[in-house]
């Protein structure tokens, strides 16, 4: 039979990497069970019959946060066999609080001690032997960087979990023991006998959840409450801190026997580094040098080699011609022809030529985020975000979004306050995720010679809109209050772990590339039949000789009026806009069928790359008009994807479709903007009209940015009311 071990631990101690070099590529991932916070299993890499189970990243197990509900309800309910608990050597006694409350579970367990070689190196020590003695379970020295100790780790879990080695339960002063068995004998028949100090305490500590769940009758609720209140009195304090000073009581006394110490009183290299990258004056202008720099890499230089060879000499040299070429000795029809070479090979080729930019972009970020800079980011965007009413945990699922939206919008999770959750739900989907990258790249390569600063401005604009829209919404009834604090666990900088990075990058691109295979592939083809049959003088296929407006076109241009204000009225840009809304990546696989169909008139005239179809036809070869389209794709509602997750996590039909609205409208005033004064600034003219509206759009954004904030004391009854 097999055994399941439960990995659990502080957010960032190491406890996904130690996962990650058990299980190798051997995972499968799901969300638990009702709700949508990502869950990870595996298989031991060296045992298939040992599952392990990669719990969110907790600091106790007190209801204060879906994670912590999360992990302690699959302790209680799913019975693992064993508990793998990491705790980060670097920040022991810290570590240790939820390690107690672990103890207090009577399940078997394992302490894994990650990163005692970073504090071996600062001179201090842990000594495993008088550890053992205090915890009563098998302690073991890890480096999950580094991979040493994982094997014996895993071993040590199922040694434990085979002898049933449950750890000593923690023995608190009399008084407090005296009242824990009170509370037991008070526990009903249905309690399993193992799980008797577990609710004891929580009885102990009025969890709410913990009385919901064992339905005591009335009598007995009085005589704990009774108990209870004499505690208090006694102690002249409530039950809850209480027992958290007897649990750091405990911590303290562990500590003084199993750490040594030694401080020189000098900063770490870490501390150093952060004095100047967290620097209140330095942090933001080097965050947005280092964001140059990756995307001059990835879009400016090498990943644009890569997509140059993969679009013009792979797909545009080799595969199409050659596709071409062989279905034309095969004496296929025409109409095959062009289905299979203009259709599903270009529309999928055009989203696949960008496959080398992202893999570039996926390894950089993973890169920033294996070595500890991200982390730092998000503690010095809490600095911006919380001038605008927003906290530094919403830049966590914007870190996320850089990915995929999806689990982006899922990381809002984490945030307690209603409000503040909605709120990034709401604006997590304008960070450029690896769908909306390509169609960046695009407009970088068709109109801007693979100017990097393209990308960077989408970046810094998906952020603009986030802040912008913060300062709006904190100022409605609906959202108005003080941010949620933050707090973040800042890892130690280390050289980034090769294995991490290729996994993650690997991970990342072949999402992108699965579905550049499926939905881009079916969509192209869609895409070409529309455009290929016409009811012009009767249903026909398009040919030279028989010509009219595609269904395709028809189609186009019965909603190319709403975009002919932004720039891009014409039938091609608007039907790559509303396909987006299924999937981004098929704004450019629209794009790339489009240009193909239209290669044949270009090439006539020397230039029949899709880089100059696109700039040519579809923009008319202006910068303004493709960064106006750039800038209504980045912001407005995201893919159906997206949408789902967005539905899930708000819970409400309204709220979703307010949030999806409010996507929408946002870009499209963004839009309207950036090309009605851009073409004074740019052309020298301009709509007036459409100037006028523009002006209309800006003075309203303007008053909901700097009007008097919304009552507080309304804010959260509204927001449960709606």
């Amino acid at each position: 039979m097999g055994i399941k071990v439960a990995l659990v631990g502080n957010p960032n101690c190491g406890k996904t990497t130690l996962f990650n070099a058990l299980t190798g590529t051997n995972q499968r991932i799901g969300n638990w069970p009702g709700v949508t916070i990502e869950k990870k299993e595996g298989k031991w890499k060296e045992n298939a019959e040992v599952t392990i189970v990669d719990l969110p990243g907790i600091y106790s197990l007190s209801p204060y946060s879906l994670e912590e509900v999360i992990a302690r309800n699959y302790l209680l309910t799913e019975n693992p066999d064993v508990i793998l608990n990491i705790i980060d050597g670097t920040n022991f006694e810290r570590n240790l609080y939820l390690t107690t409350q672990l103890r207090e579970m009577d399940i078997p367990m394992v302490v894994a001690i990650n990163m005692a070689d970073l504090l071996e190196r600062n001179g201090s020590s842990i000594d495993l032997k008088k550890l053992t003695r205090e915890l009563g379970c098998e302690i073991v020295s890890i480096s999950a960087l580094k991979g040493t100790g994982v094997s014996e780790a895993a071993k040590a879990a199922m040694r434990a979990a085979s002898n049933n080695t449950t750890p000593i339960l923690p023995v608190y002063e009399n008084e407090l023991e005296d009242t824990l068995k009170f509370l037991e004998s008070k526990l009903p028949a249905s309690v399993p006998q193992t799980q008797h100090r577990w609710y004891a305490v929580k009885l102990f500590e009025k969890d709410e959840e913990a009385v919901t769940h064992l339905d005591l009758d009335e009598t007995t609720k009085a005589e704990i409450d009774a108990r209870l209140a004499q505690v208090e009195k006694d102690k002249d304090d409530d039950t809850e801190s209480i027992i958290t000073v007897a649990r750091y009581d405990l911590i303290e006394h562990i500590t003084s026997n199993c750490l040594k110490k030694h401080s020189t009183g000098e900063l770490s290299i870490s501390g150093k580094i952060d004095r100047v990258v967290t620097n209140r004056i330095l942090a933001l202008p080097i965050f947005a040098l280092v964001m140059w720099v990756v995307y001059y890499i990835s879009i400016g230089t090498i990943g644009t080699w890569g997509t140059d060879f993969v679009n013009d000499t792979f797909f545009g040299e080799w595969i199409l011609p050659g596709a071409a070429s062989l279905l034309e000795g095969m004496g296929t029809a025409d109409w095959l022809n062009s289905l299979v070479v203009d259709g599903a090979i270009a529309g999928v080729g055009a989203v696949l030529g960008f496959v080398p930019q992202m893999l570039v972009l996926f390894f950089l970020l993973s890169i920033l985020e294996d070595c500890g800079y991200m982390a730092r980011v998000a503690f010095i965007m809490d600095r911006v975000f919380r001038k605008f009413g927003l906290s530094g945990k919403s830049f966590i699922p914007l870190l996320v979004a850089t990915g995929c939206g999806v689990p982006g919008i899922m990381a809002s999770r984490t945030i307690e306050q209603d409000r503040d959750r909605k709120m990034t739900i709401m604006t997590t989907a304008f960070i450029p995720c690896s769908a909306k990258m390509p169609i960046v790249a695009l407009i970088a390569g068709a109109l801007f010679n693979n100017n990097p600063w393209v990308a960077f401005a989408a970046y810094f604009i998906g952020l603009g809109a986030v802040i912008v829209s913060g300062i709006i919404l904190k100022k409605t009834r609906w959202f108005a209050g003080e941010a949620a604090p933050f707090v973040m666990e800042l890892p130690d900088y280390h050289a980034p772990i090769a294995g991490n990075v290729l996994r993650s990058t690997w991970e990342r691109g072949w999402s992108f590339i699965k579905r550049a295979g499926t939905v881009i592939f079916a969509a192209s083809v869609i895409i070409w039949i529309l455009n290929s049959l016409s009811v012009d003088g009767g249903f026909h296929y398009i040919t030279e000789e028989n010509g009219g407006a595609s269904l395709l076109e028809n189609i186009g241009n019965m909603f190319a009026w709403i975009f002919a204000p932004l720039g891009f009225g014409n039938w091609q840009a608007t039907v790559s806009t509303i396909l987006g809304l299924v999937a981004k990546e098929e704004v450019v696989g629209t794009f790339g069928t489009l240009s193909s169909m239209a290669n044949a008139d270009l090439a006539m005239e020397g230039d029949p790359t899709m880089y100059a179809v696109i700039a040519s036809e579809f923009f008319a070869g202006s910068g303004l008009v493709g960064i106006s389209f750039m800038i209504f794709n980045l912001l407005c509602a995201p893919c159906f994807a997206a949408m789902g997750a967005i539905k899930r996590e708000m819970n409400n039909p309204k709220w979703t479709a307010f949030a999806i609205g409010y996507m929408c409208v946002f870009a499209y005033a963004m839009s309207l903007m950036t090309y009605q004064f851009g073409s004074w600034l740019v052309y020298g003219t301009g709509d007036i009209p459409g100037t006028i509206a523009a002006t209309i759009v800006l003075v309203g954004m303007l008053y909901l940015m700097f009007r008097k904030p919304a009552a507080k004391e309304h804010a959260v009854s509204l927001a449960k009311s709606v």
